[in-house]
């Protein structure tokens, strides 16, 4: 069975008790049924955030189909769980704080889940000021460090100047051997099936690859300037 069809199970069986989409966190804390409830968290949290901006558009349901792997027999699923969360009354924040309760103590989670959000958030082109604020209050409620958003948040946005070494979450004077270290530790860290250990669902392996292009283009860069100073 896909994690796509349990959750179709895990919503039927909530609209057949009148229950709220929110009400399914607070019963979703051990694996298997982590990897269910991060699904729809994401889902959730970007359906808050879609709505932040006005409507939501096709351009963001297409980053949520990057986002997942969503094989053509989970569409009707997928798109249920997102409609879902947009009738549901509970605010972004009560989704985020129940999200920070089920996965304490592990930050990185907390970090992929804000990565997916950003990849709904960028997906028409625009960081408005409105998503800047919602992202910004979830890593806050996650308890993420303002550097580590830092970190996120140039990885994603575009339309400015990319600075390879807030990439990686290294500062601008380091020597070439730091930055090799801390880019062979995010490599190490964002790898798939690093991902898929930490409880994540195999449909969130488009997270790992995206991250990694952007974590690899930095490095290149970085070495690149290295190598023609040293030539100069």
């Amino acid at each position: 069975m896909s994690i796509w069809s349990r959750i179709g199970d895990a919503i039927s069986a909530l609209v057949a008790r009148g229950e709220a989409l929110s009400a399914f966190f607070e019963r979703r804390r051990a694996a298997p049924e982590k990897s269910v409830a991060f699904t729809i968290a994401v889902v959730s949290l970007g359906a808050k955030m879609a709505k932040a901006d006005g409507q939501v558009r096709p351009s963001e349901v297409a980053a949520f189909r990057r986002v997942f792997r969503i094989d053509p027999k989970d569409e009707a699923a997928a798109a249920r769980v997102f409609n879902l969360a947009r009738q549901d009354i509970a605010g972004f924040d009560v989704y985020a704080q129940r999200i920070a309760r089920m996965f304490e103590g592990q930050p990185q989670v907390l970090e992929d889940i804000l990565e997916g959000l950003f990849n709904i958030a960028m997906a028409d082109g625009h960081y408005h000021e409105d998503e800047e604020c919602f992202l910004r209050r979830v890593a806050e409620i996650f308890g993420i460090r303002p550097p580590a958003f830092a970190c996120i948040e140039e990885r994603h946005v575009s339309g400015r100047p990319r600075d390879p070494w807030q990439v990686l979450g290294v500062p601008r004077d380091a020597d070439l051997g730091t930055v090799r270290t801390r880019w062979r530790e995010l490599v190490r860290a964002n790898h798939p099936d690093k991902m898929i250990a930490r409880g994540l669902p195999e449909e969130t392996v488009a997270l790992a690859t995206s991250r990694i292009t952007a974590i690899n283009q930095a490095w290149e860069e970085i070495s690149s300037r290295n190598q023609a100073r040293e030539v100069h």
